[in-house]
């Protein structure tokens, strides 16, 4: 059982689900220092035996929880199915957090206490290889968020510290079924009946969360001789399977009759075929202009001609990310059902040096019919991305949504700490930070103006792929 204390030693909530004698002595072991004082520090507490018969169940204050229980159903971590739960096995230790209150006048943790504790959760529930546990973490949500919010960090932590990628190594492969089934197997939050309801949607919709999570770590994960244009479009037709989603894959003649020639530019240096996926949730019977989500698919950059230094190319297999992010989001979308109608669109390509690789000075024509002057094939992910939004115009979106793993001047502009946000639309940046905010996935705001196009400019083409040194995150 996980029980949050406070900085006074006092736990947050006064009904813990145990009886009298195992309350009394878990209260006194946290009041009496053995707990560090330090945010998310925890304590294992063994019970009294008294307290882990079937006497003692742990329950909510009238009788009733909500449940998630893991059931390991593919290579990387738990899926978690919601459901309530009345009948709850009594537990044998109990796991003290320390959350320190925001400031010395609240009573209640910071966003940022409460995320760590949840981290530090996770991973003693981890290091301790149980297989099932009860939370009262929530009960200690920060003031502005609600009881909803706090039970979905939590699992979104378990999830994240149960995660692994290992289906390459041998070891792993010999271990078979049985480490599949290893770790966490259930989370049990006990609540109050009458909001038992609402905390199952949260946990229904942080796994469907965490399973696109999940997706989008696996296929940035997968080495770049597996996961090329032609895996991704098949991982889509299986998804568009599984999830009942619309699937549509664009082949290089079908670009070729488009126009795409910015696209095709970047694939004609691999033997790897570029794609165009298409992907349609129709989560709502009324009509709607949809949500277009585009993602940048390049599988492997090695800069083309103008070749990457060798120190940390490996990593460029991550340079698909964008498009990942796309994949699961329309996963956890379908998941959840939300009733919207979502398009994902990813352009995936590898972006490769050889004697048909695009050049420096090549002017290639962009579907939208304006032509472009190859200045340095590095700067690849806004050639394929700029034919993918104007090919989305056909579908006459509500809203365009990029996301591209696009420039390595963007870190240098924020760091590792805000992704960059660039959007000429005050409403809807809002919404995208604001969104960042509650997810703690945050974002900051970067100027899109004109003036910045002068940047551009090429003394043989419409406009040139690449800028200057300066402000080279918003030219790109």
């Amino acid at each position: 059982m996980i029980i949050p204390i406070d900085k006074e030693g006092k736990s947050f909530t006064p009904q813990i689900p145990l009886d009298e004698h195992a309350r009394q002595w878990v209260l006194e072991l946290a009041q009496r220092g053995d707990l560090p004082k330090a945010n998310g520090s925890c304590l294992w507490v063994p019970l009294p035996s008294a307290s882990a018969d079937a006497t003692a169940k742990p329950v909510s204050a009238t009788g009733a929880g909500s449940k998630a229980a893991a059931k390991g159903s593919n290579r990387t971590s738990s899926g978690l199915p919601a459901k309530a739960s009345q009948a709850l096995s009594g537990p044998h230790r109990v796991l003290l957090v320390r959350l320190q209150a925001e400031d010395e006048k609240s009573e209640t943790p910071s966003e940022k206490s409460y995320l760590e504790a949840c981290k530090a959760v996770a991973k003693h529930l981890d290091d301790a290889g149980l297989d099932s546990a009860v939370s009262l973490l929530q009960t200690a949500a920060p003031k502005d968020k609600d009881l909803s919010w706090a039970t979905a960090r939590l699992i979104l932590a378990c999830r994240e510290q149960s995660y692994r990628f290992d289906v390459f190594k041998r070891q792993r492969s010999q271990q078979g079924k049985d480490s599949a089934n290893k770790g966490l197997q259930s989370l049990l939050f006990a609540v109050d009946p009458r909001k038992s309801k609402t905390v199952d949607l949260a946990i229904s919709q942080a796994l469907a969360l965490a399973n696109g999570m999940d997706l989008t770590k696996d296929l940035g994960n997968t080495p770049p001789n597996i996961c090329t244009p032609e895996f991704l479009a098949d991982k889509a037709l299986a998804l568009g399977k599984s999830h009942k989603i619309q699937v549509q894959v664009l082949e290089r003649r079908q670009m070729q009759s488009l126009g795409m020639g910015a696209l095709l530019a970047v694939a004609q240096g691999s033997s790897q075929a570029p794609r165009l996926i298409v992907m349609h949730y129709q989560g709502t019977k009324t009509k709607q202009a949809p949500i277009v989500l585009v993602g940048k698919g390049i599988t492997f950059d090695t800069g083309g001609i103008s070749i990457k230094p060798a120190g940390g190319m490996d990593e460029m297999k991550f340079d698909m990310c964008g498009a990942a992010s796309v994949f699961g989001a329309i996963k956890a979308a379908a998941e959840m059902k939300l009733p919207l109608h979502l398009i994902g669109l990813v352009p995936a390509a590898e972006n490769m040096p050889d004697g048909n690789a695009t050049r420096p000075g090549d002017i290639v024509s962009t579907l939208s019919g304006q032509t472009v002057e190859i200045l340095n094939t590095d700067a690849e992910g806004r050639l394929i991305l700029c034919d993918a939004l104007t090919y989305c115009e056909r579908f006459k979106p509500d809203t365009v949504i990029d996301i591209a793993t696009l420039t390595g001047a963007c870190v240098v502009a924020l760091g590792a700490v805000h992704s960059g946000l660039f959007s000429p639309d005050d409403e809807l940046a809002e919404e995208l930070v604001k969104a960042g905010k509650n997810s703690s996935d945050t974002c900051w705001r970067m100027p899109v103006e004109e003036a910045y196009q002068d940047g551009l400019k090429s003394n043989f083409a419409d406009m040139a792929n690449v800028g200057g040194r300066e402000g080279g995150a918003i030219t790109a």
